[in-house]
């Protein structure tokens, strides 16, 4: 999906499971292990923001989302990412409400991970960031969080996904 929706190149980063996720990425997925995964989100965030700083070219932004949000489809992800740029701070938006996907521009990336602690992520870098625009995807995509296969099973059956999802 992220794929689909133009972003490259790709990166996952992986805590508890490491082991069992890396084998199911596919080809040209770079793997990036948070090694202090225990502390919650802000340390896999700080983690991939690390990895793409390392890349060579580094990218002009980061396209940030979780895997348990099925419902974003690569439409979605491209409004988002046709934005992109080193200074970019963007964030999708559903009804008005900010979710994800997160864009963030490379002008961005230290600040975020000084601020990114426990299970917060970038949640206080964005909260009344002056330069944050949310984006509207309310017409593209839904953010529902699915942490039960129970769940993963209903919005499978209310929306069948298609090879662009």
């Amino acid at each position: 999906m992220l794929a689909h929706g133009g972003c490259s190149p790709l990166v996952v980063v992986v805590g508890a499971a490491a082991d069992e996720v890396v084998p199911l990425l596919s080809a040209g997925v770079q793997a990036v292990v948070a090694t202090e995964w225990a502390e919650g989100m802000g340390a896999s965030l700080r983690a991939g923001l690390s990895a793409l700083e390392e890349l060579d070219p580094v990218p002009d932004a980061a396209l940030v989302h979780l895997v348990d949000l099925p419902g974003v489809t690569a439409a979605a992800v491209a409004r988002l990412a046709a934005l992109s740029g080193p200074g970019a701070l963007i964030r999708a938006a559903y009804e008005s409400r900010p979710a994800h996907p997160v864009l963030l521009g490379r002008a961005h990336w230290a600040g975020v991970r000084a601020a990114a602690t426990g299970d917060a992520g970038a949640r206080s870098y964005l909260s009344g960031h002056p330069e944050l625009e949310l984006v509207e995807c309310g017409d593209l995509a839904v953010p529902d969080d699915v942490d039960t296969p129970e769940q993963l099973a209903r919005i499978t059956r209310e929306r069948p996904r298609s090879r662009t999802d």
